[in-house]
């Protein structure tokens, strides 16, 4: 009883050092990227310049929010949809602002849009996967073991 009680009060511990991880996992390359793009943008290259800071946004985005994934006590669907909401408010902009694809029209933002949706559909299902036979091999490892 008292091993429980110990455990419990450990778990919130966890979601500072999550925090810290993400804001190390985001941060670096969004500064590191940023100060590259600015660079750029300072000495006329601006197509090099928003395609760096497009990235850097794209991948400490995606750092980051890789740890929602390991959120303690939230279920698959609240971390997908947690997830799904950061990409929507960094990457979908990062894309559009990026200089990548022609938004000039409705169809282009759409086809943007689209893009950024099968995207998304098609990483989640292959990790979905991917994971899920990751977790049946320890599983099953961890039944074999005594």
């Amino acid at each position: 009883m008292a091993r429980a009680r110990s455990e419990v009060a450990t778990r919130p511990a966890r979601r500072p050092r999550l925090l810290l991880r993400a804001a190390l996992l985001g941060g670096i390359p969004l500064v590191v990227m940023s100060a590259i793009g600015a660079y750029l943008l300072a000495g006329g290259q601006t197509a090099d310049g928003r395609s760096t800071v497009a990235v850097g946004v794209i991948v400490a985005a995606t750092a980051a929010g890789s740890l929602l994934y390991q959120v303690p006590g939230w279920s698959l669907p609240r971390q997908s949809a947690a997830h799904f909401a950061l990409m929507l408010v960094t990457v979908l902009p990062a894309l559009l602002l990026s200089g990548w694809f022609p938004v000039d029209t409705p169809g282009g933002v759409l086809a943007v849009v689209g893009i950024f949706l099968a995207t998304g559909l098609v990483l989640w299902t292959t990790l979905y996967l991917v994971m899920t036979g990751v977790e049946r091999s320890r599983a099953r490892r961890a039944a074999v073991r005594p």
